[in-house]
């Protein structure tokens, strides 16, 4: 069986400017980066501006697990499928991070017959914008501490310094750190960390932001401290919004590539899906939706955290509707979550399968309550036998769920024709009648406890003394009338990744909230998420490897 970049570099790649003229763009609306990849030029957005939106499509999942989903590989599989039935389809993605490509899972554009190429170009540096958003985070990093040095106007309280550095890899080593050693010229001692890049602050304002002037205003935006006494400092304070926009004004240009079958993608941005909101920019996905008639994008993680970010932020900021949503499992994690070890996955199991289905049933009520329909599809195995694929298309069916087989990884866009047709059917023929959660000028515990509680069914939040003293702070500066970024693990419904299935009576602890004001949303931190991920025993990277001719190998 060949590996996905043996594929990958299978592919018959076209010009991107081929690319491009299925979507109507001209050569002089792209800026090139070799013969491959783009990045889609600000004058094309003027020109489009008026054209009718086409239809939005979601690709999410049940909660991930080691069985994998495949959400990726079925948003890929879906584009290719709908352009193979003669739909004008684009494919809107996040840029990987080098972090998970060096450490837990590789490469992260989609898998076997259902990729984005070129494969290794867009895992490793792409077009350079998670480099240039380390750079502009870490511009600022570097002016508070000079900033400090150079008599500290601004009275910051080294104590009360939120800003950390960022590198875009995993190196736990680097999550707590001294920083000002070796004397009075080399700036004050202080305790300091480093975050992966696309937990940075300065990646979510990226991916929110409409223009270059917003993305300018909303970096000015950022506290990066408080001063001594309690007053919260922004970036604009130290005048370095400016220089940091000069940096990302490359980057905030979405990147137009290709699938294996030369369908048109565009990947910007990717936020982590907890300490963020886990979708793709803004920007991309609505240039798309002015682009096609249909528009297939994915959100992070399972449903409870990207779907619920991308309507709860993503669409609540850009007034994005939504018009149906694609929910991926596998018959391999279902029966994980039913509690069977992951060695055991490809004996039948139904009643596994039957405990593990409350997960997926649990995820087709929480996207209903945003008034989306919903088509369920089984990223096929050959260990599945016929006996569960029934009991999970009854179910659905049951559920008022279209449900659709997908053999997009095997057999690319052709193994995603029942799965587009489903999907044509719902645009067609049900309405969606979207609408977030919750009204993001209540009170934040009411916010955070509609989340917990209707999204991921806790019986009650709790907040330690941390947090309440964070709620208190976020209060008395009136940063409370944002909408709520929920941190917590992806593994569970609750906040312990140990809690498969569907859990009942469980409660969440907040215990601390953190402001994103040039993002536009308050942070509650839950468990033990971290923002600077650490490699496993062996990562993905000592694989990796490069051959004779210069080909990149080992890269998933």
């Amino acid at each position: 069986m060949k590996t996905d970049i043996e594929i990958a570099l299978e592919a018959q790649m076209k010009p991107i400017t081929e690319i491009a003229a299925q979507l109507d763009i001209e050569p002089d609306d792209l800026e090139l980066y070799g013969k491959y990849k783009a990045k889609i030029s600000e004058s094309l957005f003027e020109k489009v501006k008026n054209n009718p939106d086409g239809k939005l499509v979601l690709v999410t999942a049940i909660n991930p697990t080691p069985a994998g989903e495949g959400k990726t590989t079925t948003s890929v599989g879906l584009g290719q499928a709908l352009c193979e039935m003669g739909k004008k389809a684009v494919i809107a993605l996040r840029e990987p991070s080098l972090g998970p490509c060096m450490g837990v899972k590789g490469g992260a554009a989609g898998g076997g017959y259902s990729q984005v190429v070129p494969m290794e170009d867009i895992n490793l540096h792409f077009t350079g914008d998670i480099h240039a958003i380390s750079t502009a985070h870490n511009l600022l990093s570097a002016m508070i501490d000079n900033h400090i040095q150079q008599g500290n106007e601004l009275q910051i309280d080294p104590r009360q310094i939120l800003w950390k550095r960022v590198v875009d890899l995993n190196d736990r080593a680097l999550r707590n750190i001294v920083v000002g050693l070796g004397g009075k010229a080399h700036g004050m001692p202080r305790e300091d960390g480093f975050m992966i890049t696309v937990a940075s602050e300065v990646m979510a304002i990226l991916c929110l932001a409409k223009d270059l002037e917003d993305l300018k205003r909303r970096l000015g935006e950022i506290i990066v401290a408080y001063n001594f006494n309690g007053e919260p400092v922004r970036a604009k304070d130290l005048k370095a919004n400016g220089a940091m926009t000069a940096l990302l004004k490359d980057a905030i240009k979405p990147n137009l590539v290709q699938t294996l079958e030369n369908t048109p993608v565009i990947i910007h941005g990717g936020p982590f899906a907890n300490i963020a909101h886990g979708c793709n920019s803004i920007r991309a996905t609505k240039l798309a939706l002015k682009l096609a008639d249909i528009v297939v994008t994915e959100a992070g993680f399972g449903a409870d955290l990207g779907a619920e970010k991308f309507f709860d932020i993503k669409c609540r900021f850009a007034g994005l509707k939504p018009d149906a949503v694609v929910l991926v499992a596998t018959i391999r994690a279902l029966k994980y979550n039913g509690g069977i070890p992951k060695n055991q996955l490809s004996i039948e199991n139904l009643d596994a399968l039957k405990k593990g289905f409350a997960n997926l049933r649990k995820h087709i009520e929480n996207i209903k309550l945003y008034g989306v329909p919903v088509v369920v599809t089984l990223n096929a195995f050959l260990t599945d036998t016929q006996a569960e694929i029934d009991y999970v298309k009854e179910e659905c069916e049951k559920a008022g769920c279209a449900f659709a087989i997908s053999e997009v990884w095997e057999k690319g866009g052709a193994g995603g024709i029942e799965l587009a047709q489903k999907v044509i059917d719902t645009l067609e023929n049900k309405k969606s009648e979207f609408k977030v959660l919750y009204d993001h000028n209540a009170p934040v515990k009411e916010k955070i406890e509609s989340i917990a509680q209707k999204i991921y069914g806790a019986s009650k939040v709790n907040y330690t003394s941390k947090a309440l003293k964070d709620l208190e702070n976020i209060e008395r500066n009136q940063f409370d009338k944002m909408p709520i970024c929920i941190a917590k693990t992806q593994y569970s419904l609750s906040d312990d990744p140990a809690l498969l299935g569907c859990p009942k009576d469980f409660e969440i602890t907040v215990r601390e909230l953190r402001v994103s004001a040039g993002a536009g949303f308050i942070v509650a931190l839950t468990g033990d998420i971290m923002t600077m991920p650490g490699l496993p025993k062996e990562p993905a990277a000592i694989k990796i490897d490069v051959n004779e001719k210069g080909q990149i190998t080992g890269l998933f």
